[in-house]
């Protein structure tokens, strides 16, 4: 497996003063381009661990502040137990070898998700790389393993019962408390979602998060996904109006 590396890639058209804050991607292909090449859908994941470090390093250049990638969600667990098996190794080995590169680059690494049922080896190889990178400013970069949106939003309740029943009886709570809760507070919300390999729907990613972004899908496989194609999906972004709620005459 290659180190973590750093390649620049022109084509970017859009103004740098509109880049997306973050970004949120599903990179889904993996195990129809290993079966289209008659690869087995581990060699697809690991090729797939390739194009993320280069579009890690594409974002970093690009000036994005924070990336968030959904590397396996809770319902991939129905998958065959080998498949799942090697994913978790291939997690494990990427996140020792690469963090040194993470940290010197001044990436920040966070992982989310319920990490309740992963042995104690994969919880202290993240708790490491997190510590590791926790004063990292250049780019935040979320893993989101075993996660999923429901869960995200189930979990933020359960803390704000435990801490703030009081209000929650009173119906005084507002989003804000709950957004606290989330596994992402303190991001900015993303700007862009996008989503390989021609599916269109969010799959119970981000379900919270992204009620205002900005979506985008391409029917590219992850694996041949670069950041040529980013490129074209930030200049996408780029040719939007991002209203919020407002017309186009009040946003002049």
């Amino acid at each position: 497996m290659e180190s973590f590396k750093y390649v620049d890639h022109p084509g970017l058209k859009a103004d740098p003063n509109n880049i997306p804050k973050h970004i949120a991607i599903i990179m889904d292909g993996n195990g129809r381009w290993a079966k289209a090449r008659g690869f087995t859908r581990t060699k697809g994941h690991l090729r797939g661990v390739e194009v993320a470090r280069d579009v890690i390093a594409s974002c970093q250049k690009r000036g994005i502040k924070a990336l968030t990638l959904f590397a396996f969600g809770v319902e991939n667990w129905k998958r065959p137990a080998k498949e799942v098996r090697n994913l978790f190794r291939i997690f494990f080995l990427v996140l020792r070898k690469d963090i040194a590169k993470l940290h010197e680059n001044n990436i920040q690494l966070r992982v989310i998700g319920d990490r309740s049922i992963f042995n104690r080896a994969l919880n202290a190889a993240i708790l490491d790389a997190e510590n590791l990178t926790a004063s990292n400013t250049s780019l935040v970069l979320n893993i989101a393993v075993n996660y999923s949106g429901r869960w995200d939003m189930i979990n933020a309740f359960r803390k704000l019962i435990s801490t703030q029943q009081e209000k929650l009886l009173q119906q005084t709570f507002t989003e804000e408390m709950l957004n606290k809760e989330m596994s992402l507070y303190g991001l900015p919300e993303p700007d862009l979602f996008i989503r390989t390999g021609g599916v269109q729907r969010l799959s119970n990613f981000m379900l919270w998060e992204l009620a205002y972004t900005e979506l985008y899908f391409t029917p590219i496989l992850w694996p041949d996904f670069n950041s040529d194609e980013l490129d074209v999906a930030l200049n996408d972004y780029a040719s939007r109006e991002r209203r919020f709620g407002l017309t186009g005459e009040q946003l002049g």
